[in-house]
């Protein structure tokens, strides 16, 4: 019986996530109310809050899931490929997730550049399982750069994480503009968003490979 409960609850929790996505998605985040997700949900607004506090939990919980997806295709990188060839799939995963799942790209890249986090209001649950998702992601980066730089293939002379952080952070804006600003960078300079991500990745790379570390390409 406590087993049919817990599968109820399950599933009612994902009727509200699939329901406060669309949301989301359809009207944006900040205009968004609980009470547009009690409607879109066909709930009452006491068995709403049964489940979620808030519209901040709600929308950890949909990053949550796009994280889960990025770390999925992150996970089929090809592990007897070079360092350099990893790091380049990895460039490119990002933005293959940005055009299969442009909602979710959007949930977590707005996420990251907020100029505030959110409130205190938010369980410490859905809050740190996206956090811990998010450092999932920055582990398999900092790793690839800690192997090559065992390996003598790249040069990172500072620590490690920090220099993941700064690559991460550089990359991120490129992922943006070349979602964001595609028709622009097509249209007034014949730039192809691939084009700018390769030639990011390779212009990052430079700044920190092994001048014995191989082809970029």
């Amino acid at each position: 019986m406590a087993s049919k409960r817990e599968v109820e609850k399950q599933r009612k929790k994902a009727t509200i996530i699939d329901a406060a996505e669309q949301l989301f998605f359809s009207k944006g985040y900040e205009q968004a109310t609980m009470d547009d997700l009690r409607a879109a949900a066909h709930l009452s607004k006491r068995t709403l809050y049964v489940y979620f506090t808030s519209k901040e939990q709600i929308y950890f919980e949909i990053m949550i899931r796009g994280y889960k997806k990025l770390i999925a295709l992150l996970d089929e990188a090809p592990q007897t490929a070079s360092v350099i060839e990893r790091l380049r799939h990895m460039a490119d995963t990002f933005y293959q997730f940005s055009k299969m799942y442009p909602q979710y790209f959007s949930a977590i890249f707005s996420y990251e550049n907020r100029t505030t986090d959110f409130t205190q209001s938010v369980p410490d649950p859905s809050k740190e399982e996206c956090y811990a998702l998010g450092e999932v992601v920055l582990g398999k980066f900092t790793a690839l750069l800690q192997e090559g730089k065992n390996e003598g293939v790249l040069q990172i002379d500072q620590d490690v994480t920090l220099t993941a952080m700064i690559l991460w952070s550089s990359m991120s804006g490129v992922l943006r503009t070349a979602k964001l600003k595609k028709n622009y960078l097509e249209n007034d300079h014949a730039i192809s968003p691939e084009s700018l991500i390769d030639q990011a990745f390779v212009l990052m790379m430079r700044s920190i490979r092994n001048n014995s570390g191989g082809s970029l390409k």
